[in-house]
């Protein structure tokens, strides 16, 4: 990010007039703009910073560290969403059966034989009861 950010200063810089002058207490003035008569432009060249092999080896193992953790973070943040999902459809599901329990109506379930089990209020509302507590602790 510095590098990128130095490679976009440099045109700038080179791009830049800077004027030199002496006042007249013989202090150095610099400024973008000719302030005093006499003042000279100067040039200013980028300096070119050669860097040794081992920095270079330093820069590109940060370099895939860094790319390393955010492939992690990636991958992290693809998991959350996916458990995220995963509970929407629960609640969805719960919310659905619990809305499939009629009040007033015979509730029943069939049994291996093919007859007909009803619930009784009691068993009902243990159900009812059992899923709006199940609402409550995963969609919440």
């Amino acid at each position: 990010m510095r590098v990128l950010f130095c490679l976009l200063l440099l045109p700038g810089l080179a791009a830049a007039e800077v004027y030199r002058w002496v006042d007249a207490n013989g202090q150095v003035h610099f400024d973008q703009r000719p302030v005093a008569a006499g003042a000279e432009q100067i040039e200013i060249r980028p300096q070119v910073i050669e860097r040794d092999d081992l920095t270079r080896q330093r820069e590109e193992r940060t370099a895939r560290f860094y790319e390393a953790r955010r492939a992690e973070q990636a991958q992290a943040s693809a998991v959350s969403a996916e458990r995220q999902a995963l509970r929407a459809q629960e609640c969805a599901e719960l919310r659905n059966r619990l809305a499939q329990i009629p009040e007033g109506r015979r509730y029943f379930h069939t049994e291996a034989s093919g007859e007909r089990s009803y619930y009784g209020d009691e068993q009902l509302d243990a159900a009812r009861r059992q899923l709006r507590d199940r609402v409550s602790e995963r969609c919440s």
